[in-house]
This record gives C-alpha cells, sequence and structure tokens, in this order.
C-alpha cells in the first residue's frame, strides 16, 4: 500500500500546475530542440544534440516525480477555526531560544515545504516536534549545527 502524504489544496493544485507546464511547454519545446539538433547532422559531436538529450531525461525524471507525488497526495483541509493545539495547516510563531529570534512558520507537506517562504513540513525534525504542541511548550530539536530549542509564542 502506498503511504499519503498530506497536501493542501492549494499545494496539490501548484503540482498539477507544474505538470501540465512541463507537459503542454517545456518538453513540447525539448521535442524541436532535439528535431533542429538532428538536422544539423553528424549526433556524435552535436552539443546542442547532447544538451537537448539531457535536458530530455531531466523533464522525464520530473513528470515521473511530479507524477508519484500527486499519486500519493491527499488533501486535507484547513479549517479556520482556531485550534489551541498545532496541527497540519497550522501558522505558528516561534521564539529561538538561543538566539532570541521569532520565527514564523506554516506547517505543510513536505512536497508544499519551503523553509526560506516559512513553510517548513511535518515530516521534518522541527515540524514533527510542533505537532500538538501548545503556546507556551518549549521543543527541543537536534539539528546539524546542535541542540535547537524553541518556545510557541502564538498558534495563528
Amino acid at each position: 500500500m502506498v503511504d499519503r502524504v498530506p497536501i493542501t489544496r492549494k499545494g496539490l493544485e501548484k503540482l498539477r500546475q507544474e505538470l501540465h507546464t512541463i507537459l503542454t511547454v517545456e518538453r513540447p519545446k525539448n521535442i524541436k530542440a532535439l528535431e533542429e539538433a538532428r538536422s544539423h547532422g553528424d549526433l556524435n559531436e552535436n552539443a546542442e544534440y547532447h544538451a537537448a538529450k539531457e535536458q530530455q531525461s531531466l523533464l522525464s525524471a520530473k513528470i515521473n516525480e511530479l507524477e508519484m507525488a500527486i499519486s500519493r497526495s491527499e488533501v486535507v483541509e484547513i479549517g479556520q477555526e482556531q485550534t489551541d493545539r498545532i496541527v497540519f495547516g497550522a501558522n505558528v510563531e516561534l521564539k529561538n531560544r538561543v538566539n532570541n529570534r521569532q520565527v514564523t512558520y506554516r506547517l505543510v507537506g513536505p512536497y508544499e515545504s519551503d523553509p526560506d517562504a516559512g513553510k517548513i513540513s511535518i515530516t521534518s525534525p522541527l515540524g514533527k516536534a510542533l505537532i500538538g504542541k501548545e503556546e507556551g511548550d518549549i521543543v527541543t530539536i537536534k539539528t546539524p549545527g546542535g541542540v535547537q530549542e524553541f518556545e510557541v509564542l502564538e498558534i495563528l
């Protein structure tokens, strides 16, 4: 049985759009580039042909990756009701107790994770540690850079 991976409706739509773009725009462009490169003759010393073939492989891999992600995804509806515990889809404000910096994260599925955009996966060490916690709780995680401690300031 395939493990289902939680995702927001918006996240699933983004994956589907990316797949659609590759299938309808990028792959046809790549096919034209291959045809053009083939028309130049000898394929052994044809850098354009080899580049187009490499791009074709990358596109195929990305298509497979997106199709698998979409097939494994399970949309989890995020309610607007306020909860006193951290759950999938919650926005949470944390204070790093080591450097006193405050950060806000949204807990999402692994296919939507983008820490630079404030989205962390519920399967990440911090995401796992946050699930079920309440405001005021302290979360301790081990990272490659050492032990980190976060205080849950607010569940938004």
